[in-house]
């Protein structure tokens, strides 16, 4: 399944959703200190109804979730201050299972906030060359996911080259910081 890629950049920081993880976040992100009020207002309701509905999630005892925050001008995880922000809930992840496979997260989470699915079938070079060259209407590029779950589930980033220029204009010499 290849999911419509959001618009920003990535964090790889983890923080426990409570008061003293919410401050850690926020001392170390001041640029995203929204984006914990913004989760308990628009996801964290729905994401916890799915784990309390669905018997699939009752069992584990840690279950991490992946959003992205963005604005209309977000660019490679850059934000105006001033402007509106979503979320978008991008991945699931469970203690002693590991990811979601594609199928299930979008039979569980489509209701919420997710990226639209723009291709379902094989990955191949052939799709990468597609995406590169703006075959699918995206603003960035794509995650290519497949698997059923747990260990067999696997990943890979595609960014468009009209994105990739958007990155050596802003970013010159250090575009590739920003890149897959």
């Amino acid at each position: 399944m290849i999911l419509d890629g959001m618009p920003n950049g990535t964090r790889r920081s983890e923080y426990n959703y409570d008061p003293r993880g919410i401050d850690g976040f926020t001392e170390m992100h001041p640029h995203l200190r929204s984006a914990p009020s913004l989760f308990q207002q628009s996801l964290a309701r729905s994401i916890e109804e799915v784990f309390v509905e669905n018997r699939r999630y009752r069992t584990y005892q840690e279950i991490t979730v992946f959003t992205e925050y963005f604005g209309q001008s977000s660019f490679a995880g850059l934000h105006k201050e001033d402007e509106e922000k979503s979320l978008c809930l991008f991945d699931v992840w469970t203690e002693g299972y590991g990811f979601v496979g594609p199928q299930q997260f979008v039979m569980d989470f489509g209701q919420l906030p997710i990226p639209k699915a723009v291709f379902k079938g094989n990955f191949s070079g052939a799709l990468v060359e597609d995406i590169r060259n703006g075959k699918y209407t995206v603003a960035e590029g794509v995650v290519c996911k497949g698997g059923e779950g747990g260990e067999d589930v696997w990943m890979a980033k595609v960014k468009t080259l009209a994105y990739q220029e958007k990155l050596k204009t802003a970013f010159e010499e250090k575009w590739e910081q920003y890149w897959e």
